[in-house]
């Protein structure tokens, strides 16, 4: 009998509102709005490396805050989807689930891509 080997492909689509980002650009225009989208991308990244870092590490309340922190900039960009992840990524540690801490990470980075791609590809429609 030959071994069968079964490849898993992690292909969750994202969710994105709409409304944060056209009123960012209706009250910042064109340039303001994309300082503030730089500026919350840059704090995401910075926010995940954090995660990964405390989860690394073992420091559960440093992890917790970075992950609703990061579901914070996520819902001020109409992240959605990112937004819930974080906030799974803080329930899964706060329950001391290491398993599901580590799953809920790994899903939070995919989605964290995926958010940022998406909210460029809406950029690029008329807001």
């Amino acid at each position: 009998m030959v071994p069968v080997l079964a490849i898993l492909r992690h292909e969750e689509g994202v969710r994105l509102n709409p409304d944060p980002l056209v009123a960012l650009y209706s009250e910042l225009g064109e340039r303001g709005a994309e300082r503030v989208l730089f500026r919350a991308i840059d704090d995401l990244g910075a926010r995940l490396a954090d995660m990964l870092r405390h989860a690394d590490e073992g420091q559960d309340q440093p992890l917790i805050r970075a992950a609703r922190l990061l579901g914070k900039v996520a819902e001020q960009v109409g992240m959605a989807t990112l937004a819930r992840v974080a906030a799974d990524v803080a329930r899964t540690t706060e329950a001391g689930d290491p398993t599901a801490q580590a799953a809920t990470l790994a899903r939070l980075l995919r989605i964290g891509e995926r958010s940022e791609m998406a909210v460029w590809d809406l950029r690029g429609l008329t807001l």
